[in-house]
């Protein structure tokens, strides 16, 4: 049975005294996906950096010990604009040309010239690619994503899900995802957590994801159309 690889307990967190987050719990095992919904504003990118020990809160963030995190967020902001190759993108986390060419290769990149492609020349998705194999370059066990499909269609969409899950199954990566898309929620979530300031819900997708729950997540009425895998 696979162990815990993260717990949170009672945890809270308020940023220039407003509460952002309110005693918020959850578990997640070694091989997971966990997937965040939440309205904009609920937390879900700050919940990901206190996770990281970037903020301040109280409560619990317990890790297993050792582990090597890698944390990806929408997009990677300005990074698009600046007319870096994708060399010289992964020269600056340090990443040998070998090690770029044989991560590329896993993402579906694997062009010969493909290293000295420009950045701000690469589609959505292939820069979503990028963004990934970003994440995975340092060899971690786990990967926090913000928004993977940020900005990309339906199709895309689907194919960068995909190509995550490949990973993740290859490699024994627990993920832990941020996302608006509840389409894909069944097919790749173990767990879900559904997160406004504080857990409306939390559990496997068909346990928890009923139209009463998600109504009261995002306002209004939502029907739930579930995805079989």
């Amino acid at each position: 049975m696979a162990e815990d690889i993260l717990r949170v307990k009672n945890l809270n967190i308020e940023l220039g005294g407003e509460k952002i987050i309110e005693n918020l719990n959850f578990k997640v095992k070694e091989g997971e996906t966990l997937v965040v919904l939440g309205p904009n504003g609920a937390g879900k990118t700050i919940l990901f950096k206190t996770l990281l020990g970037l903020l301040p809160y109280t409560g619990e963030v317990w890790w297993k010990p050792e582990l090597k995190l890698s944390y990806v967020p929408t997009r990677l902001p300005l990074i698009k604009e600046f007319p870096l190759t994708i060399e010289e993108f992964f020269n600056l986390k340090e990443v040998s040309r070998e090690k770029t060419i044989k991560i590329l290769k896993e993402v579906g990149m694997s062009r010969s010239d493909i290293l000295k492609k420009k950045i701000t020349e690469l589609s959505t998705g292939q820069f979503q690619r990028i963004l990934i194999a970003w994440g995975l370059s340092k060899d971690v066990q786990v990967l926090l994503f913000d928004e993977p499909t940020f900005g990309i269609d339906i199709g895309g969409q689907e194919n960068v899900y995909n190509l995550l899950e490949k990973v993740q199954k290859e490699r024994g990566i627990t993920t832990l995802l941020i996302s608006h898309d509840l389409s894909i929620v069944y097919k790749f979530a173990n767990n879900v957590l559904c997160l406004n300031k504080k857990a409306l819900c939390y559990g496997q997708p068909k346990e928890i994801l009923s139209s009463k729950n998600l109504s009261e997540l995002y306002g209004g009425e939502i029907k739930v159309y579930e995805h079989v895998k």
